[in-house]
């Protein structure tokens, strides 16, 4: 078990950054996709003891589905953080795509159901 605690700030132009604490020299971590070690990541000391962690996502590791991202400590082998992309029609079976068709079905029968009670009504 690492006793490194790697905290996301943000992500912003391709760029995935992070506070990394608990690190007394200089960390060796990886950033890794589908099980292969990806260039860009970055590490910079700051005088508070901690460690901007910067991990570049190549364009050409972004594809249709999920593509997932892992930074882990090479000493321990520990996950310390991970991310991930969506994108493609991988995602027509994601569940927002499912909340919209249940939302346009929920209209449908809401209109059925005002035009039964206006019929009915109109039969009495």
């Amino acid at each position: 078990m690492s006793d490194l605690i790697l905290t996301k700030t943000r992500l912003i132009g391709g760029v995935w950054h992070g506070i990394l604490k608990g690190a007394t020299s200089e960390p060796k971590l990886i950033l890794t996709h589908k099980g292969e070690v990806v260039t860009g990541l970055t590490l910079a000391a700051q005088d508070d003891g901690t460690w901007d962690v910067e991990a570049a996502v190549p364009m050409q590791r972004l594809a249709d589905g999920v593509q997932t991202f892992v930074i882990s400590d090479v000493a321990t082998d520990a996950v310390l953080a991970s991310f991930a992309f969506l994108a493609g029609d991988a995602l027509s079976e994601d569940i927002r795509a499912e909340m919209d068709l249940l939302r346009d079905e929920l209209d449908m029968l809401k209109r059925a159901f005002r035009r039964h009670c206006v019929e009915t009504a109109a039969e009495e």
